[in-house]
């Protein structure tokens, strides 16, 4: 594999950009080597720089569940720029986009659009500290909520990934606000609502963690965040930033069956373009300004190209219930593929999946929470995605990282990651 070019650009982006990249993990830090400069992509393929070719997993970290540069969406952005590429003023396009989004997730009865799913989460616990007048948060250890200071206190992910779990850059008094629970353990969180009497504005969680890798919630666990939250007056939001129309029409709320006061969206609803959305119950979301008194604004949300883009895809999952169908089937024989792979080369490693996203862990024991994650291997994973990368195929460069497959992956496409991952694994054992 020739990464020439790749390197160059490198070398160039560190003279201008902070650490030559602009998120964290794209660093390869946590893996080793340099970063891939990606040129294009295509269905379930992406292409760097020196024109090598590589299967993909990440999708954009979850957004492109029909594969890269789908037909669809292409064409919806290129019929959305002839009419400009922003307003700043209201357009028919966010009314069409909040309707599908209020029709299709269960618990949002009004929706307002942002630009990322950081802006996304920002917006709902203020809404929720102005909805309730209290100042607190429980957020869980490991869960990532995007970049805003109330969340990057024991954060996962790329904080993790970087070995920084928390953020200099955070004041003591906004860090005082944020009070964390281990993920999957009801007990942390009925201890810090009761040490903390009607301080608690909102519990903000990830129904599935995609940032620890991929942790399923335990049984009873998201049921009895629920209970805790209608005991004590508390606003339950579920960040489906990741899961939002990938674990179901619905999300993970439907998939589950829980139902939360808050969701935030992000990535899908903007085909993979610049894009977040945060609701909930029509009596939390009418205290946003102008209807109620928590200011939030952007002159670029709700624009016309990603809303664009975030319908077309949208009203495609609507409308064809077998992407789900056929990405669970892929996951499914990759999940199987693994657990052949590992009884063959004598390892009882974790694979933890749910409907279309997958992680193995480089660990024997399970894992349920941040504290398990911690333990897996991660030089050893460093190994295998070196390995896997030779091989042609791009995985997330962390092991604190959901995989997310697409409906671009086929059975070529599946047999070569698990050849690929049979020979890797045999060859690091």
């Amino acid at each position: 594999m020739i990464t020439e070019r790749s390197k160059h650009l490198f070398e160039e982006a560190k003279k201008f950009i902070p650490g030559g990249v602009n998120s964290p993990v794209r660093a390869f830090k946590a893996v080793g080597g340099d970063p891939l400069f990606i040129q294009r992509a295509e269905g379930a393929y992406v292409f760097d720089e020196d024109g090598n070719r590589f299967i993909e997993l990440i999708n954009s970290w979850g957004p492109m569940i029909l594969g890269h540069a789908h037909p669809i969406i292409e064409n919806a952005v290129r019929g959305a720029i002839h009419d400009s590429l922003s307003f700043g003023a209201p357009t028919e396009k966010e009314v069409q986009m909040a309707g599908l989004i209020t029709g299709m997730v269960p618990s949002v009865e009004k929706v307002r659009m942002v630009n990322s799913g950081t802006e996304a989460t920002m917006s709902a616990i203020r809404v929720a500290r102005g909805f309730t007048a209290r100042n607190k948060i429980i957020k869980f250890d490991g869960c990532y909520h995007g970049h805003g200071d109330s969340f990057l206190i024991a954060a996962g992910s790329g904080a993790m990934t970087m070995g920084t779990p928390d953020s200099p850059g955070v004041t003591p008094g906004t860090a005082a606000d944020t009070l964390i629970a281990a993920f999957n353990d009801l007990e942390s969180v009925s201890r810090l609502v009761a040490e903390n009497p009607e301080q608690v504005a909102a519990i903000i969680v990830e129904p599935v963690a995609g940032n620890m890798g991929c942790v399923l919630p335990a049984e009873g666990f998201l049921e009895g965040l629920r209970t805790i939250c209608d005991e004590a007056g508390i606003v339950l939001i579920f960040d489906e930033v990741m899961t939002g129309f990938r674990l179901a029409p619905g999300g993970a709320q439907e998939r589950l069956d829980v139902l939360p006061d808050m969701t935030t969206l992000g990535k899908i609803i903007g085909g993979g373009m610049p894009v977040g959305a945060y609701g909930g119950k029509k009596e939390i979301m009418d205290f946003v300004s102008p209807q109620g008194p928590v200011y939030q604004a952007g002159t670029l949300s709700g624009n016309p190209i990603a809303m664009a883009a975030g319908l077309a895809i949208l009203q495609y999952l609507r409308n064809h219930n077998e992407v789900y169908s056929k990405i669970e089937e892929t996951t499914a024989t990759i999940v199987s593929g693994y657990r052949e792979i590992l009884k063959e080369i004598g390892k009882d490693y974790t694979i933890n999946s749910i409907g279309s996203m997958v992680s193995l862990f480089f660990s024997e024991a399970p894992v349920t929470d941040m504290n398990s994650a911690k333990k897996c291997d991660t030089a050893l994973f460093g190994r295998y995605f070196r390995g896997m990368l030779e091989k042609g195929v791009y995985l997330a460069p962390s092991q604190f990282e959901s995989l997310f497959i697409s409906t671009a992956i086929n059975q070529a496409e599946t047999d070569h990651i698990l050849s690929a991952t049979r020979e890797v694994l045999k060859s690091i054992h």
